[in-house]
């Protein structure tokens, strides 16, 4: 369990469950042409997992003096897994994950790709060693690394299998996934500067340099608040301009997406504690989660 821990589970099965609606609830249903098939996306997925593992094991070993302040009963590196152990296994997900992305990138003769893996393996360890500690920018790479993971789909699935007869369909629907990549880069975002909020405490402490260190918990909260609101018109304004025609769709919008991002603005709004902050991280992953599982929806939008 405390590897499952340290691992983030619960975040990796979500990436797993949306890379299987990408395949199966988008792609498929449509009949669009696709490179890879049940076991090569099952590779695909475990590639994904395996460095977004690595890359939380060497988050949390980085974490270590900020979690013992901010977090000390879910300290897992130094408590109930050393730190020698932790290394070893973030270094074995890397492996496994790049060795299948090596694998992947060949099958579909796209060696180029590759390259995605390693990028990906490399900005998580920098991220974990140095960008973290500085201002917006860790927060900005760390929510593209969440949107890669959606996009590294339409990358493996649709780019191999363009041809000049398919070619509009391909990109149609890697525009859709795309539009959802940019989705779970706003709203984590959002969570990486409010857990930054949160934490500010320990992470002063770990002389770190992050928004609310930088210019204040007030100032930041007015950042996050304002972000919020942006981002919040953004996803008003798809409904209306994308799915207006569709009842179905617009109604769990408003329901599971618009509705709990709302309130989740004006909690920041009223936020004050760390409480208030860890509260609100919870709400934009459940945004984040019904965004996702509103894919399923597709095959009546699209029909």
């Amino acid at each position: 369990m405390n590897l499952l821990n340290l691992i983030r589970w619960k975040n990796l099965l979500m990436i797993a469950i949306v890379q299987l609606l990408i395949k199966y609830a988008l792609l498929e249903p449509f009949g669009v042409q696709t490179s890879l098939n049940t076991s090569e996306i099952t590779l695909l997925i475990i590639a994904t997992i395996c460095i977004a593992a690595a890359g939380n094991i060497i988050n949390d070993i980085y974490d270590v003096e900020t979690d013992f302040i901010n977090k000390p009963d879910k300290l897992i590196v130094g408590k109930s897994i050393s730190e020698k152990t932790a290394y070893n296994l973030f270094i074995a997900f890397n492996v496994a994950g790049v060795g299948v992305g090596f694998y992947l990138s060949n099958l579909v003769d796209r060696s180029a790709f590759f390259s995605l893996f390693v990028i990906v393996s490399v900005l998580l360890y920098v991220y974990a060693s140095y960008l973290k500690q500085t201002v917006l920018i860790g927060n900005i790479i760390v929510s593209v690394l969440v949107a890669l993971t959606l996009i590294i789909i339409g990358v493996f699935e649709l780019l191999p299998s363009i041809t000049s007869l398919n070619q509009q369909t391909q990109l149609t629907f890697f525009k859709i996934i795309f539009d959802y990549a940019v989705f779970a880069f706003a709203i984590n975002l959002l969570r990486e500067i409010t857990k930054d909020i949160e934490d500010i405490n320990g992470d002063y402490k770990a002389g770190m340099n992050t928004l609310p260190i930088a210019i204040g918990t007030e100032r930041a909260s007015k950042v996050l608040f304002t972000l919020s609101i942006g981002i919040l018109l953004a996803v008003v304004y798809y409904v209306i301009n994308s799915l207006y025609k569709n009842q179905i769709a617009v109604l769990y919008f408003l329901v599971f997406i618009i509705g709990p991002l709302l309130y989740a603005c004006i909690k920041i709004f009223s936020a004050k504690t760390k409480k208030d902050f860890h509260y609100i991280s919870n709400v934009l992953k459940l945004v984040m989660f019904f965004g996702m599982l509103s894919l399923l929806l597709y095959k009546y939008i699209l029909l």
